[in-house]
């Protein structure tokens, strides 16, 4: 399995937001949605706004792979379920990084709908 470097995690870590695309059956890719990335540790986390119904992360989760541009990283990844047991380093994370944009936008993201989709990406070697 391939890992971050330390200067990916920092860009990831300094990005607002990531950018985040699937393909399609054709292989074609369908267009990028911008989400919020945050790292615990050496792992890059991300989870879905709407739940297990935001189309990024079904077709994501289905495919087991995404692409992601944040700033000066542009990689395709892996993506997988991460456990319960990172949900409340993740919740902190979220809670940490985003807590300028206030409750409205935080709460949601660390309320049990968006933690069960908490995913944990990893660059394809």
């Amino acid at each position: 399995m391939s890992t971050w470097t330390e200067d990916q995690l920092r860009a990831v870590d300094r990005t607002k937001e990531l950018r985040i695309s699937t393909r399609r059956s054709d292989g074609t890719m369908r267009p990028a949605v911008p989400i919020w990335v945050v790292r615990v540790g050496n792992g890059l986390y991300i989870r879905s706004y709407k739940g297990s119904g935001g189309a990024w992360f079904r077709h994501a989760t289905e495919q087991g792979a995404a692409h992601i541009s944040p700033g000066n990283v542009d990689s395709d990844v892996t993506v997988a379920l991460a456990g319960t047991s990172e949900r409340d380093a993740v919740d902190q994370a979220y809670r940490a990084k985003y807590s300028r944009y206030g409750h409205a936008y935080v709460d949601p993201m660390t309320a049990d709908m968006a933690a069960g989709t908490t995913i944990q990406i990893t660059p394809v070697s």
